[in-house]
């Protein structure tokens, strides 16, 4: 066994024996002792993903770094390490992704003497951080430091909930990646986004509750709740929307209701079912052409008692990039009173087309937020999926 690998093996077993709250100390001790590090700092995405947040006992006691115009954010974005001269000793800053099945959530930075910045070391290291991050989502479990290391500001009870309910804000496998936000990310309400995945599929709902504050955050919970149990009982997602349509018409009455686009994708083909069941839209890049895919439009989950749903069909093919965005932006308009869907959505989504699936999302509400005549009155939801198709076997 190689020296390098040793002390990976070393690092390693210390950060998965480290008490959740005590990851950053022990990562930043074993990597002076086995990588010969100088200094060590984490750094968190925060809610906007527009700054990263240093990882301290006591939140916010240092300054906050802009993702767009900072080294670290620079490897943030491109989701590679990359090195930056510190100011003495010749020692080199890795700035390192700390990132969970394509899930963004920070920056190991690792100041390191350049003689020992060797292309074996700085491997290591990457593999290190993103092995950080996996302890850090099981840390959460347990602790609240990182979740409140990733706060700009405080969030609303509301949105507070519905960041819980998310799965991620992002993920990837050889057949796909997805990239999803919120905005606004600190005073969300109702929108939602949720996946699971199988050997062979993937299940996707894009959620629009009505209402507003702690309302809305409710009933969306009860919605995603309940197509999670339908969807674990392992039943089609036309019977999956119909018992979550049971359970919020049973709470509420028809009194409040939620749109639902719940698709379910087979791996292996691209082959896709649809419930349309309201009002989140999906749009489709291809060829470099953009356009609204439009299905039959079904009743929003609770409007009725025991509505009947049907699932259509759609083929998602290799290359393919898929836009669900809600109604807080595609009905967005501008001063002259033009719907962001009308002609700004399908430029956002050719201007992104170089971006991955996770950085999308964000450069399309930061379009949003130019064409948009005033400051959101609705939440604003956008999640990008890129469709790779099944590698062929070897």
């Amino acid at each position: 066994m190689t020296l390098t690998m040793t002390n990976f093996l070393a690092v390693e077993r210390a950060l998965r024996t480290a008490a959740p709250h005590d990851l950053l100390r022990t990562v930043r001790a074993a990597l002076i002792e086995h990588f010969h590090a100088i200094e060590v700092e984490l750094l968190m995405a925060d809610y906007s993903l527009t700054v990263l947040q240093p990882v301290t006992a006591l939140p916010h006691t240092s300054e906050p770094l802009p993702v767009q115009a900072s080294p670290e954010g620079r490897a943030f974005g491109s989701q590679e390490p990359y090195g930056q001269y510190a100011a003495q000793d010749g020692a080199v800053d890795l700035h390192l992704p700390v990132t969970v099945r394509g899930d963004r959530l920070g920056i190991l930075t690792v100041r390191m003497p350049e003689d020992a910045c060797t292309s074996e070391t700085v491997g290591e290291l990457t593999d290190l951080a993103e092995l950080l991050g996996h302890e850090i989502i099981v840390a959460e479990r347990d602790t609240d430091l990182y979740l409140r290391a990733r706060r700009a500001s405080r969030l609303t009870l509301a949105a507070e909930m519905q960041w819980q309910l998310l799965p991620a804000r992002a993920c990837a496998r050889p057949e796909y990646a997805i990239g999803a936000q919120l905005e606004p990310a600190y005073d969300i309400h109702g929108d939602n986004f949720d996946w699971s995945t199988t050997a062979e599929t993937l299940t996707l709902t894009v959620t629009n509750g009505m209402g507003e504050g702690i309302q809305a955050s409710l009933l969306t919970n009860l919605a995603i709740n309940a197509l999670r149990n339908a969807r674990r009982a392992g039943i089609s997602i036309a019977d999956q929307a119909a018992l979550a349509d049971q359970a919020v018409y049973g709470q509420y009455r028809g009194r409040e209701y939620v749109s639902t686009l719940l698709l379910c994708f087979e791996l292996s083909t691209g082959r896709a079912q649809v419930v349309d069941a309201g009002s989140p839209q999906l749009w489709r890049y291809r060829d470099r052409s953009v356009e609204r895919l439009e299905f039959e439009a079904q009743l929003p989950l609770g409007m009725f008692e025991e509505t009947p749903y049907t699932a259509q069909e759609f083929q998602a093919l290799p290359g393919d990039r898929l836009i669900f965005v809600s109604d807080g932006v595609y009905a967005a308009a501008s001063a002259g009173g033009e719907a962001y869907s009308e002609r700004a959505l399908a430029r956002a989504i050719q201007a992104t087309s170089l971006l991955p699936a996770a950085a999308v999302p964000r450069a399309i509400l930061e379009e949003l937020a130019v064409h948009r005549a005033a400051d959101a009155d609705d939440d604003a939801m956008v999640l990008c999926m890129d469709w790779f198709g099944r590698p062929a076997a070897p």
